[in-house]
């Protein structure tokens, strides 16, 4: 009886410890993403389309070029979203401001595989106890909490230091504390 529970408890331990070193890339998230399919975010509804009354005298397909049926998709989205695609589309001159302030050091043109990476390294270092592992618990929120910033506590910093915040009427942040 005793070398069974003895066999079994060693069983058991075995099986945690190859559980727990089987994953390769952490997944903190349980949700899993196939991409195999269309991304529905890029289907765009546009003009409707409309049938040329003479099939051979449609131009050549120009890849990366105009669309016959939205010629314009920049300038439809700005004014869309309440702008001026008259006034022009680009940086203004705060915003180049912003930009030149905060590439101020240097830009990386590698900056999404190397946040991939260091992303990739933290969740590594920050995945998870060996029973959160073994059951899949989420441990994603507890991996970046201390990244976590209090909306409310900055929002309120903010406004003690005069800087105007448009975002959040004073009457919400109130009522959400």
């Amino acid at each position: 009886m005793r070398t069974a529970l003895g066999k079994s408890i060693l069983i058991c331990v075995a099986l945690a410890a190859l559980v727990a070193c089987g994953r390769g890339e952490p997944q903190l998230m349980n949700i899993k993403a196939s991409n195999t399919g269309p991304d529905e975010f890029q289907i765009l509804p546009t003009k409707p389309l409309e049938e040329p009354e003479n099939y051979t005298d449609l131009p050549a397909p120009t890849p990366g070029g105009a669309n016959l049926t939205d010629p314009s998709p920049v300038a439809d989205a700005v004014n869309a979203l309440g702008g001026n695609a008259a006034a022009g589309v680009g940086l203004r001159g705060g915003e180049q401001a912003l930009v030149s302030h905060a590439s101020r050091y240097g830009v990386s043109s590698d900056i999404r595989q190397a946040l991939a990476a260091e992303d990739v390294e933290w969740r590594r270092r920050n995945s998870g106890k060996l029973l959160e592992r073994l059951f899949d618990v989420n441990v994603y929120y507890r991996a970046y909490e201390k990244m976590e910033l209090d909306q409310y506590r900055e929002l309120e910093r903010l406004r003690r230091r005069g800087v105007w915040t448009p975002a959040v009427p004073p009457e919400a942040a109130q009522a959400a504390r």
